[in-house]
């Protein structure tokens, strides 16, 4: 019965020790991050690729110059 009681402290005493759980919460979040980004940016490379060259091609029909200037 004792020995019982002295185990059910100690594991109460684990699950209250919050030593280190920061930094296995920040590894776990950058795990995260690298898998989240390793999955959305192939997907996205093909849209600003085509962002990009629709802006190629309007500036490229302006000559490649914007006449900002007052008066111009």
């Amino acid at each position: 019965m004792t020995q019982n009681m002295i185990n059910t402290i100690l594991k109460l005493k684990i699950w209250k020790d919050t030593h280190g759980q920061d930094l296995t919460e920040y590894a776990l979040m950058a795990g995260f991050l690298a898998a989240a980004s390793g999955f959305t940016l192939p997907q996205l490379a093909s849209s600003i690729s085509n962002v990009l060259s629709t802006v190629v091609v309007i500036l490229a029909g302006t000559g490649g110059t914007a006449n900002t200037a007052p008066g111009a």
